[in-house]
């Protein structure tokens, strides 16, 4: 039995950690997806490739394909993206299409189809993030304590925004995306959110997650239902 293998390229560090701390022990242990996880390459210096933030398309997309030339006899590996729909580059596929969608999951979905035809390789499952990590975080802000416990009235404000709400369509403008709205309230998160962020999402677990983010559940069925691919 040959076991699949998954490669993650996330946008930046957060989302590199979390994939590390929660996707690559839960696909593993449960489904048997071996994964690993990098950030997007952004260029090298002193002799060194340098990673971490969705700076250009560009960029992003010639560091998957490099990954995918190293492998390419190889049929048993996927890959994979998470990327913010925030701040996403213009020069993303199919982003002056997906600008005239009203609806973020159709937004999203004609960005991911996009991407997935830019890529050309049927090994490649397309994820963007609605609308960043952070919206993790706001499926459970309450957990937020665990990290920062004097912020008893920020916290509850935060617990206040998302009552009833869905944390994936909490929108994204430059003052109102899920990071923006937790710094908003608790400033030392802008500063601490790559190790803050992955801690907390891990704390609130991927059942809630799930519950919570329709199209993130989606994307982790996909990643499991590669477990049974495995011949």
């Amino acid at each position: 039995m040959t076991a699949i293998r998954l490669h993650i390229t996330a946008e930046g560090l957060t989302e590199k950690r979390f994939g590390n701390n929660v996707l690559v022990p839960h696909l593993g242990n449960r489904f048997q997806v071996v994964t690993d996880v990098r950030s997007v390459k952004t260029g090298r210096k002193h002799g060194q490739d340098c990673r971490g933030g969705l700076l250009g398309y560009e960029k992003a997309k010639n560091d998957i394909q490099s990954w995918m030339r190293k492998e390419r006899n190889n049929i048993e590996v996927r890959f994979t993206t998470m990327f913010d729909l925030y701040a996403l580059p213009n020069d993303f596929p199919g982003y002056p299409e997906a600008a005239h969608c009203g609806d973020p999951y159709q937004r999203v979905a004609v960005l991911e189809s996009a991407l997935a035809r830019d890529m050309g390789d049927e090994r490649f499952i397309p994820y963007i993030q609605l609308h960043e990590f952070e919206a993790l975080i706001l499926a459970d802000p309450q957990t937020l304590d665990s990290v920062y416990m004097d912020e008893t009235s920020a916290i509850v404000r935060l617990v206040e925004l998302t009552r009833g709400a869905n944390p994936e369509e909490i929108n994204d403008g430059p003052d109102t995306a899920p990071s923006k709205r937790i710094i908003a309230e608790i400033p030392a998160y802008e500063k601490q959110k790559a190790a803050v962020g992955p801690f907390v999402a891990e704390k609130i677990g991927l059942d809630v997650l799930r519950q919570r983010c329709r199209h993130f559940h989606e994307w982790m069925e996909t990643m499991e239902r590669l477990g049974h691919e495995a011949d």
